[in-house]
Order: C-alpha cells, then structure tokens, then sequence
C-alpha cells in the first residue's frame, strides 16, 4: 500500500555539519573558518597567511572531513526522536549532497544515532533528483525537508506539488541564511524539531 513520503536532507538538518567542520579545520588543518551564509567561497583562511583558500582547496578540505571526519558529526536535537515518529506514518528517504561514494557512509553514520533510512546522494540541485524519487516511490502525499533555499525553489519548480519546510537546525548559520519561506518557495520555516514535528504531522495527516 502506497504510504506519504518523507524525503529529508541530512547536514544542517538531521546532524550538525559546519560547527564540526569549523572545530576541524582550526584545530587540525591550519584553517581560520568564519562562515556568514553559506558563502564556502570567503569563509576558509590560512592561519599563517590570512589569505583566502582556492576553491579547489576548499573543495579538498570538505572532501577530507567527510572521508575522516563523519563520526564526530552530532544529531541535531530533536531530529532522531523526530524522523523516527515520522518513520511510523511515512516512508523516509535522505537525500543529501554528497558523492556518490560516499551514499553507503552516511547511511552507515545515520544508522549509528539511531535513524535507518535509505539515503540517495546528489550534486547541484535537488529538484531533478527529487523528481525521480517521486516517480520510484509514487507516494500518496509528499514532504520535503532542507536547509537550503535553493534546493527549495529547485524542488518547487519542478516538483510543485511537494510541501516543503525549510528547517536548519545549525544555530551557527540559521540566522544569516536565505529564506526559502520568505521568497515564496517553502510552505513554512521551522529550525527547531520540537516546533517542526507537530508541523510535519499534520501534513502528513490532513
């Protein structure tokens, strides 16, 4: 029998990402981080040189935290207890911005806090993916979870008819990023679990 849909992401959202991320880099990698938005592109410095990293660079620090650092990566509170009572009414898919490689790691890294969901990995935006997860699962009704406003218009272009929260859990960067609810792309903005629950509930039921 055909079941609501909930597709989640997983940084931001489900676990902590960039407060660990920044933890590393200082402590480890001779990195300065300072992240408003999510603008990767100034937030990395040297140490020594007070120079901004290349954006290949950039793109090696991340790959880096996630081939060695996923394990130090926190829930977010609330969001265990939350996808789980979730889990009970709908079927739940995580679809995250990773490699593809790296799809049976974070799999692996959600089932250790207690969350075991199919996890689909992407690169870009999330609409076209989305799609083809609506088209696999042909779910009765459809929710869609990110802390990212352009996955939001990106998925209500394509996908119009999914709800959408746009939810980011991280208190280091919700205040400074764009609001996919205010630019008309997300049904309601919610950054706490305990609020965004009873939310998704009653999506899921009315």
């Amino acid at each position: 029998m055909t079941r609501p849909l909930i597709i989640s992401d997983c940084d931001e959202v489900l676990l902590h990402m960039v407060a660990h991320f920044k933890d590393w880099l200082e402590e480890s990698q001779g990195v300065h981080f300072n992240l408003e938005g999510h603008n990767f592109a100034q937030a990395l410095r040297w140490q020594d040189s007070g120079e901004v990293l290349d954006p290949a660079d950039i793109w090696k620090m991340l790959g880096r935290f996630f081939d060695t650092e996923m394990d130090s990566q926190l829930p977010i509170a609330g969001a265990v207890e939350g996808i789980n009572t979730l889990a009970e009414k709908a079927n739940v898919v995580i679809l995250t911005n990773l490699v593809d490689e790296r799809r049976n790691k974070r799999a692996e890294q959600l089932a250790a806090v207690g969350i075991n969901a199919r996890v689909f990995t992407n690169q870009g935006p999330k609409g076209p993916a989305l799609k083809a997860i609506m088209e696999e699962f042909a779910p009765t009704r459809a929710v869609f979870i990110d802390d990212l406003a352009q996955h939001h218009a990106s998925v209500a272009e394509i996908t119009p008819h999914v709800t959408r929260l746009h939810l980011c859990g991280e208190p280091m960067i919700a205040h400074t990023i764009d609001c996919a609810h205010k630019a008309g792309h997300a049904e309601a903005r919610i950054d706490r679990w305990d609020e965004a629950l009873p939310w998704l509930l009653e999506r899921l039921e009315n």
